[in-house]
């Protein structure tokens, strides 16, 4: 018997919301191309986020975009090339590669994050565990990096990869937001972009990806002035916690989370919150979601807290859709340490203090001498957000070494360089703000909207899709395809593609065909033409979750169809449907 996962991906492939990529080659794992009706459901879900997370705190929340390939160096400084892994087994006998912990939950155990290579060559062994594939002998597990990796340019010493996150871009772009923004704290930076993460062995369709979207969030925050400036509009907001080393989740206020130091700061406790809500927009209910403490070896290396926001679903259980993570001041202070450059924030101080600052001042005639005119300014770039105090040191051992694009490496002295002493009065203090991150992935969203959406009724299939999300909006058909119902049908979709409504109109097949379609793909209200339009000006308005219809002048259509989709309830159609289901 199928089950969900399996109807719902052969109507994606149908209908054209999604199906495996490279298909005509015999498919590759890990991707997915989306269809017409899946981009726009995609960008509906993206859209909905913007109006959760961004547009309502825009004087705090701001978007931003950048690149995909990245510099080796950011994901040293982040801890990704060393912490970015998974265990692999491979098949002695046929050289398949697996996910060891996917085959021992494959075996039903569970609670498996954090189990280093012995332990998992432990359990493989205590379980009788043969390859999926040809039922071989597995071999040693090891660590395999997720990290895509590439070149930049013609240079094969210049190692670049795809970012497995779009935080990265957050955290060194920082410092140039803070200064647009005003110096303000909190601030917040969001991005929406496509991630890469090279997934051992993905077999979960759009759940598990090697190239998928997620949009995500870094909330900078004072450490001493943590406060959520927006925390009381989600004070009392219930969510459900399964806390680390608890069977049964609880349900709780999230000021009472707060309170009993369940969640480690206001702003994580407020994305949580806005996560729930979020959710409930995509038509996901409370009692199938719920946030999951991770324990001290499941966490990211830059976490001191996460909770991943899990959905039930039908053939996998507990899906994460989102992760929220408090990630202190790691990222920043870790690029700061490994740039040289200072991307600490400001604090002011009321009587000021003197201090002794460290000043660079570099000996321009002797640095054109040895590395000419024209790379003089780029130079100059680079020194000026140098700590002196690392300057010093760098000096003290034989000299400063700086990475310049476009000029390479270059190695500045004493002779290019003078470090000089001064005192002066300080009204600020410096320090790295804390981070808070809600992080979501939007293919895992998309399919799980998919999943609660589903509907069968008398043999039909009906995508009760949350109205906002729905990718076309309305349907129009003539009742037979005569000129005069053909006439005005076009007439209506005019009007409503006017009113800026995602409409289509098809006029081929019986009208039962159209309307089984239309409920296929989601369509919340169908159009029909008929003879009596002719002669009144009406038309029937039919509603896709009950079958109900009504019949509604042609000039008050606009109106209509903008007050369902604004209130989403369709009280006035209590007509019985006139024509065939």
């Amino acid at each position: 018997m199928e089950d969900k996962y399996e109807k719902i991906s052969r109507l994606a492939k149908r209908r054209g919301f999604f199906w495996q990529s490279y298909e005509i080659y015999g498919g590759i794992g890990g991707f997915i191309s989306l269809g017409p009706l899946g981009v726009g459901l995609k960008n509906n879900i993206i859209e909905k986020w913007r109006e959760v997370f961004v547009k309502p705190y825009r004087e705090t929340i701001v978007e931003i975009e950048t690149p995909i390939i990245t510099p080796s160096k950011v994901f040293e400084a982040s801890g990704h090339i060393e912490h970015f892994t998974d265990y692999i087994v491979e098949c002695v006998k046929c050289g398949r590669k697996f996910r060891a912990d996917h085959l021992l939950e494959e075996k039903g155990l569970t609670g498996l994050e954090g189990l280093r290579e012995e332990e998992l060559n432990r359990l493989i062994a205590e379980k009788g565990v043969k390859c999926p594939e040809c039922g071989g002998t597995l071999g040693p597990v090891s660590k395999f990096n997720l990290l895509f990796k590439t070149t930049i340019g013609p240079y094969s010493e210049q190692v670049g990869y795809a970012r497995p996150e779009t935080a990265q871009g957050m955290f060194l772009n920082f410092h140039r937001i803070y200064e647009v923004m005003g110096r303000k704290l909190p601030l917040g930076i969001a991005q929406i972009g496509r991630v890469m993460r090279n997934e051992i062995s993905p077999r979960q369709g759009p759940i598990r990806l090697r190239e998928f979207t997620i949009m995500e969030i870094e909330l900078f925050f004072d450490p001493l002035n943590p406060s959520c400036t927006y925390l009381e509009e989600v004070a009392g907001e219930r969510i459900s916690i399964l806390r680390y080393g608890n069977r049964e989740p609880i349900k709780i206020k999230v000021v009472e989370a707060l309170e009993e130091g369940f969640i480690a700061n206001e702003w994580n406790a407020f994305f949580m919150a806005l996560a729930k809500k979020f959710l409930n927009y995509l038509g996901i209910p409370d009692d199938k979601q719920m946030f999951v403490e991770k324990g001290p070896q499941e966490k990211a290396h830059y976490s001191s807290q996460t909770f991943d926001q899990v959905v039930l679903t039908e053939r996998w259980g507990w899906v994460e859709v989102s992760g929220h993570a408090y990630r202190t001041d790691y990222d920043l202070k870790k690029h700061m340490e490994y740039s040289g450059r200072d991307l600490r924030a400001y604090r002011f101080k009321g009587e000021g203090e003197v201090r002794k600052v460290l000043q660079v001042k570099p000996i321009v005639k002797n640095i054109i001498r040895d590395f000419g005119k024209d790379k003089l300014p780029a130079i100059l770039s680079n020194l000026n957000s140098l700590d002196g105090r690392k300057v010093v040191e760098a000096l003290s051992k034989g000299g400063l070494e700086l990475n310049i694009e476009g000029i390479g490496s270059i190695k500045l002295n004493n002779e290019h360089l003078i470090v000089v002493e001064r005192e002066e009065k300080d009204y600020v203090e410096r320090f790295l703000p804390h981070v808070a991150e809600p992080s979501f992935g939007i293919e895992r969203l998309l399919y799980v909207v998919l999943e609660y959406s589903y509907r069968e009724r008398k043999g039909r299939i009906i995508l009760s899709l949350p109205k906002e999300l729905a990718p076309i909006k309305v349907a129009v058909f003539p009742l037979v395809k005569e000129e005069g119902l053909c006439r005005i049908a076009k007439e209506i979709y005019g009007k409503l593609k006017k009113e800026g409504l995602t409409v289509i109109l098809e006029e081929e097949g019986s009208i039962g065909k159209r309307y089984a379609k239309a409920d296929e793909i989601g369509i919340p209200f169908a159009i029909t033409v008929d003879r009596q339009s002719l002669e009144d000006s009406t038309v029937t308005v039919r509603d896709r979750d009950s079958w109900r219809q009504v019949r509604v002048n042609i000039g008050e259509l606009p109106k209509f169809i903008n007050r369902l989709l604004r209130e989403g309830a369709l009280q006035a159609l209590e007509q019985p449907s006139r024509y065939p289901p």
